[in-house]
């Protein structure tokens, strides 16, 4: 099956000087000015010191909605560094520094707490051969050691930046069933909120891609239920796992057979159960789907096929049941909406004209992604790497290599003052 970041990658144009704000006529003045010459060494100078303090933030389990541990140890780290930290009510975050201004644009720079798989101990977080290993050590990781270290080196006193309109975040529920929560809150319930002029999401180490794009995503829980029974005595009774294994597999078939058409879109059931034993008939069964697309009439397509297909599958079961009958619920459990980052954004102007400067060769794409929020909200909105190398996600081989890390680090800072010199400005 094709999937959509390999439909619509797009290489950054090249970008005028004019799209810079004014005052920065270039990027490599802005990297030249002396106190941000400095900040930008800062990162290879202090790599051991980010790459301790990666291996502990990692170190604490932050499954999706078990962050609590997570966020304070954030929040107290923070508010070493200088800042003022809390946690909202959301369960994010939210650090600013001292003197911070109480009114006028924001820019939120932010990367998630939360993470699939959980270690189980803290020795499970371990370095071998220069990797890092273990759950979350990339996804996110990278991320949250990336607002250390940008906290860290500008804490103190700036370094020519004026950060009274910055906002640093490490926000809940970016993934699985956390339904972005965290930033639901960020950009329509908190202080915040009507603040925000630029948001820019750190998740994951990759620089090679450019998130503009918001992967529109919506999830279900389907559960089959029936009379239930004795696999010998009962035989030939309504049987709920077959009915589900049968949606499943049609739909899945019916899918792949339109894959040919090369349509942006994805599905996956993930989590499968029911039954008790295996000499009992179920009583009901249940799975979870994801499905993605990046046209909004394509995944409504999917969601009616979907319920299409389940209902076919009850009735074949019912009609071949000797006894009972099988019923389904499909229900809801979360929905990511879709965006897009026009092409003209200075936030986009921006970072080509960083990776321009830094040599950095990134592409364009659709993902889902913390910044889906803010892109479907039509806030300006990308998603990027913090650096390094990693792979693995989502799995428990997960991995993550320091090596490079301070060219995605100074990526940041330097975008972040682009993004700062904006926000400062008259009318902003």
């Amino acid at each position: 099956m094709l999937g959509p970041l390999d439909l619509a990658r797009r290489r950054h144009p090249s970008i005028p000087p004019a799209a810079l704000p004014a005052g920065i006529d270039s990027v490599a003045r802005l990297a030249g000015r002396p106190a941000l010459a400095e900040a930008l060494k800062f990162f290879a100078r202090e790599r051991r010191w980010i790459d301790e303090q990666h291996l502990a933030v990692c170190r604490i389990p932050a499954p999706t909605f078990l962050e609590q541990k997570r966020a304070e140890w954030m929040a107290g780290q923070l508010k070493e560094l200088g800042w003022e930290a809390q946690v909202d009510r959301a369960g994010n975050v939210v650090a600013v520094p001292a003197g911070a201004a109480r009114s006028g644009p924001v820019v939120a720079l932010t990367a998630h707490l939360d993470t699939v798989l959980a270690p189980r101990s803290e020795s499970e977080i371990r370095v071998e051969k220069d990797r890092f290993l273990g759950p979350g050590v990339a996804d996110n990781g990278a991320g949250l050691a990336a607002l250390l270290a940008l906290a860290r080196v500008l804490g103190k006193n700036g370094h020519g930046l004026d950060l009274s309109r910055l906002a640093v975040v490490a926000n809940v529920g970016e993934e699985g069933e956390g339904n972005l929560s965290g930033m639901r809150y960020l950009c329509q319930n908190s202080a915040l909120a009507g603040r925000l002029q630029a948001v820019l999401v750190l998740d994951g180490p990759d620089t090679a891609h450019v998130t503009a794009e918001a992967l529109a995503c919506r999830r279900f829980e389907l559960t089959v239920s029936g009379p239930g029974g004795h696999s010998w005595s009962d035989h030939g009774a309504a049987n709920p796992i077959h009915a589900l294994a049968r949606a499943v597999t049609w739909f899945g078939d019916a899918r792949a057979e339109e894959a040919a058409r090369q349509r942006p879109c994805s599905w996956n059931f993930g989590v499968i159960e029911g039954g008790s034993t295996v000499n009992a008939i179920p009583a009901s069964a249940r799975t979870k789907v994801d499905l993605r697309a990046e046209n909004g009439s394509d995944l409504e397509e999917l969601v009616s096929s979907l319920s299409s297909t389940l209902e076919r599958a009850l009735m074949l079961e019912n009609e071949r049941a000797r006894a009972g009958r099988v019923t389904a619920r499909m229900r809801e459990t979360g929905s990511r909406p879709g965006g897009r980052l026009a092409e003209s954004a200075s936030i986009l102007n921006y970072v080509r004209a960083v990776d321009a400067e830094l040599g950095i060769h990134t592409v364009l794409d659709c993902a889902s992604t913390d910044a889906n929020i803010p892109l479907s909200m039509g806030l300006p909105a990308i998603s990027i790497g913090a650096g390094g190398q990693g792979g693995g996600a989502h799995t428990p081989g997960e991995w993550y290599s320091p090596e490079g890390r301070e060219l995605g680090l100074r990526r940041i800072l330097l975008l972040l003052a682009l993004l700062l010199a904006e926000a400062a400005q008259p009318g902003a």
